[in-house]
């Protein structure tokens, strides 16, 4: 029988199939933070057991942590609660624990791919909707909830249904400007928020497997935008490559041994799947969003979409509209921009940091733009003043914060005012998500680096060299 790469990698976790009902799945990793975790922990605690395999399990301070001053007691209570809550629990059960401080410290799906924890044909959870991230490696990755984050704590397994499987083939050439986010955001735009509900994407064609490893990281963390359970693409050399000697990547006869396996991973030809899209990137333009999700965006030279023209509920649309005060027919070129944010766990790798940093080389920032830059973990921290990128940023008017989830969901400090315009490298623009009363614009670093130089939305392709 023909199989898809999902299909090889769940079936072979499978420890039992419940007839007319879901599998029981087996974890290969677990990773943790501190604000689905405690009520979990918790649970266990109160059945008196402790974590089945805690060198499988892999904790991280993110979320709600400060990104500035992080040597200091963090203010916020509850956020300190949590903080040391994680710490305690982690203690408690043997499991690695990366808080404030730590030079391993960062966001969970950016230190994941980088100390080689993900790894291709795994399994892998998190209590982070955003879990679809390590699925660019060939795993099956995905968020799961607190009653199963406790689930998989105890037993290191976990009850699925299994997911019906989607190809999204992207083929062509992208157009100079055109990132890993801007093809994500195109896709969803076309398929809509719940376009891929029920399915586990795999993604397909020449324009994948020429990304770097970080750009299919972009594209896989995106997936859930479009309500799919998890994206994920075939490893290949660039894979192995990425993954090869990292701290917790096989070594000698044991990395001979996983490439053996790591190489059937693909889909076989003629494997057959419940549903599949094509596009030609070479459609494909810089995009924004103008609305409050993440489906409606559009390429950056377009006009906001008619309501007449658009399927959907008319009163919804315009009720988005309303909130952004923006009007259908609009031009998103020249809108005013209050806000930068790079970072989160969409983009805010080494990779990310160039692509702005490339931008606004001898330029200067704009100076009613806020600009919070926030690297994903103390690795990209690192890199970013390895590399004199920090001395182009300085100069340029920008200053690094330190690392965490920060302005994408706004658990910390980090918040967007209400009613100010925020052009957001993050993955969601939900009314209030980053601040209540916020106003976001989802984007790629090039075009949040054209809008901090110039204070308004503006198409990067104008400012490259």
């Amino acid at each position: 029988m023909k199989k898809t790469l999902f299909d090889k990698v769940w079936d072979s976790h499978i420890v039992k199939s419940i007839e007319n009902g879901p599998d029981v799945l087996f974890i290969d990793r677990h990773m943790v933070h501190e604000v689905t975790s405690p009520v979990a922990f918790l649970g266990l605690k109160n059945r008196g057991i402790k974590v089945l395999y805690p060198e499988r399990t892999f904790a991280t301070a993110d979320h709600n942590t400060p990104t500035i001053n992080q040597h200091l007691p963090v203010s916020d209570p509850l956020s300190a609660n949590q903080l040391k809550a994680l710490e305690e629990n982690a203690a408690a059960h043997g499991i690695s624990y990366w808080g404030l401080g730590h030079e391993k410290n960062g966001i969970v799906h950016v230190v994941g791919p980088e100390y080689g924890i993900t790894q291709p044909g795994a399994t892998i959870v998190c209590g982070d909707s955003h879990t679809s991230t390590h699925g660019a490696f060939g795993a099956i990755a995905f968020g799961i909830g607190t009653s199963e984050v406790e689930m998989v704590l105890s037993t290191q397994c976990i009850m699925q249904p299994k997911a019906k499987k989607m190809r999204i083939n992207v083929t062509g050439s992208l157009q100079k400007g055109v990132t890993p986010k801007d093809v994500a955001l195109y896709i969803i735009s076309q398929l809509s928020t719940s376009g891929a509900t029920g399915y586990f994407v795999e993604y397909a064609g020449n324009v994948f497997s020429e990304m770097s490893m970080e750009g299919r990281m972009t594209v896989c963390n995106l997936s859930i935008e479009m309500g799919a359970r998890g994206g994920m693409m075939a490893p290949d050399q660039k894979t192995f490559d990425y993954i090869r000697g990292r701290e917790f990547t096989p070594t000698g006869a044991s990395w001979d041994k996983a490439m053996k396996y790591w190489e059937t991973l693909h889909t076989d030809q003629g494997a057959v799947f419940d549903k599949e899209y094509h596009f030609d990137g070479s459609q494909i333009e810089p995009m924004i969003t103008y609305g409050t999700n993440p489906g409606m965006g559009m390429g950056i030279s377009k006009d906001i979409p008619l309501a007449k023209d658009l399927e959907g509920g008319v009163t919804t649309y315009q009720k988005s509209l309303a909130y952004m005060d923006y009007n259908e027919g609009d031009s998103m070129l020249g809108k005013t921009i209050d806000y930068v944010f790079l970072g989160s766990c969409t983009n805010g790798r080494i990779e990310d940091f160039r692509a702005f940093t490339e931008l606004v080389k001898g330029k200067k920032k704009a100076d009613h733009v806020t600009a919070w830059l926030v690297p994903g973990s103390h690795q990209v921290e690192k890199a970013i003043k390895e590399e004199g990128l920090l001395d182009i940023l300085h100069e340029a008017g920008f200053v690094l914060r330190e690392p965490g989830c920060s302005a994408c969901l706004a658990m910390n400090d980090d918040k967007v005012p209400a009613g100010k315009y925020a052009v957001s490298t993050s993955n969601r623009n939900f009314e209030g998500r980053q601040g209540p009363g916020s106003r976001t614009l989802l984007a790629s670093p090039l075009v949040a680096a054209a809008a901090a130089i110039t204070g308004k939305v503006t198409d990067p392709r104008t400012l490259l060299s």
